[in-house]
């Protein structure tokens, strides 16, 4: 069974959507060794770069809070509406980091004009992917639903493929200091296109027809969030979800997102040499996602997260060492680690849209999605704090261990969770 053209439509949407989040998110990983000086100076460039993280951390933490508000829009009022304020706010935002004066120019304003950006656009950024998974998952066939959802999580990371092609491309433009002045602002006005392309696309899109049903027969929920918090009926649910979305987050923010500074701060690459690591590293990513969801529709949600979970834990600690020691193979060893330790959330989109009905899927869903980010966005900061604390050969086992905490975080909740591989969505 194939897909039609207003189901392609909508699964382009969402993974457009999803792509711009990831591709914001590595824009600010990849120029953080370079921007820290400007915002956050000081003589010790480790505090710098980690106040830059912490910045960066901000934005993750505030998507909860806009996962809840674009949530319960998109479950009042529909979920393509709420795809496009999301997209259009969160482009708008990219933008705007690119003309924000540094401290040399405005001072201590430079680091909050900064982070206010950052938490405007977290806001922006946590509504966008409940409102596209679950369209997608809710206009699909349940056939195709896990190869989709590993499609639309894929876009995360090719969202990351596209900026380390385009820091690769800044970087030749504009070397050495000229980064530093202007080749930075250039990364951030780029993010727009991304996003007015999925607005494009979105405005042809067609409205969830479970939504729909339901609005036309008036079903919806007058309150989804207190409904899946205070009610007995998904509370469960929704809380492994967060669980699972913790280990997740804690996983891929404390090795994906840290893999640039890791390679020039602790492995002294260069940002040529980066930029094209991280080209690998990401399409490694993006295509071990989509693997990942067609293998869930084979075998189930949770054996296929499971599997990629454990491994992740067994190949950690060597494959950092690798990497770090830069190896013959080094680049082979980037491109599996990076596949292994991100893939797991390929079945994500599809594991957490089946477990909630229609009247409180956007909410449940992109809520708990979302609330993973609370504790497990803080893993950038935690394996730098570790990576700095100890001696250069402890380096990869400091990294290795804060990915298995990850791991064993997803494997808890996920063992404890239903299958929902063959759940008929209503």
């Amino acid at each position: 069974m194939s897909l039609t053209t207003a189901q392609k439509k909508i699964a382009v949407g969402s993974f457009l959507g999803w792509s711009l989040d990831g591709y914001d998110i590595v824009l600010m990983l990849l120029v953080i060794p370079s921007i820290s000086q400007l915002f956050f100076p000081s003589d010790n460039p480790v505090f710098s770069i980690m106040a830059t993280f912490a910045s960066y951390t901000i934005t993750l933490i505030m998507r909860p809070l806009g996962s809840v508000i674009f949530g319960i829009y998109g479950d009042k009022f529909g979920r393509k509406r709420s795809m496009m304020i999301t997209i259009l706010g969160f482009s708008v935002a990219t933008f705007a980091i690119g003309l924000l004066p540094t401290y040399a120019a405005i001072g201590i304003m430079a680091p909050i004009l900064l982070i206010m950006v950052r938490l405007i656009q977290g806001i922006f950024a946590g509504g966008e992917w409940g409102s596209g998974a679950v369209i997608t998952m809710e206009s699909i066939p349940k056939q195709k639903r896990g190869l989709v959802s590993g499609f639309l999580q894929s876009g995360f990371s090719f969202g990351f493929l596209l900026a380390a092609i385009a820091f690769e491309i800044t970087t030749v433009m504009f070397p050495g200091q000229m980064f530093e002045e202007i080749g930075w602002r250039v990364l951030f006005f780029t993010g727009i296109v991304p996003g007015f392309v999925a607005l494009f696309v979105r405005l042809s899109m067609n409205e969830s027809p479970l939504w729909a049903e339901k609005n036309k027969s008036g079903a919806l929920e007058r309150s989804p969030l207190r409904t899946i918090v205070l009610g007995k009926k998904y509370r469960k649910e929704f809380f492994l979800c967060a669980a699972i979305m913790t280990g997740l987050v804690y996983m891929y923010h404390g090795s994906i997102s840290i893999l640039p500074t890791y390679l020039q701060q602790f492995g002294e690459f260069g940002k040529g040499d980066v930029a094209k690591i991280m080209i690998y590293a990401t399409a490694s990513s993006w295509i071990g996602m989509i693997v990942t969801g067609w293998i869930s529709q084979r075998i189930g949600r949770k054996k296929a997260m499971l599997i990629f979970a454990i491994i992740s834990i067994a190949v950690s600690v060597p494959l950092a060492d690798a990497i770090l020691n830069k190896t013959s193979l080094v680049f082979t060893y980037i491109v599996v680690f990076a596949f292994v330790v991100s893939t797991a959330s390929g079945p994500v989109p599809a594991f957490f849209s089946e477990r909630f009905p229609t009247q409180v899927r956007n909410s449940a869903a992109g809520f708990s999605y979302n609330a993973g980010l609370i504790f497990g966005s803080w893993s950038p900061l935690i394996a730098l704090s570790l990576m700095s604390s100890v001696e250069k050969s402890m380096i990869p086992l400091a990294l290795g261990a804060n990915i298995i905490i990850g791991a064993v975080i997803v494997i808890v909740p996920t063992i404890l969770s239903r299958e929902t591989k063959d759940v008929e969505m209503e």
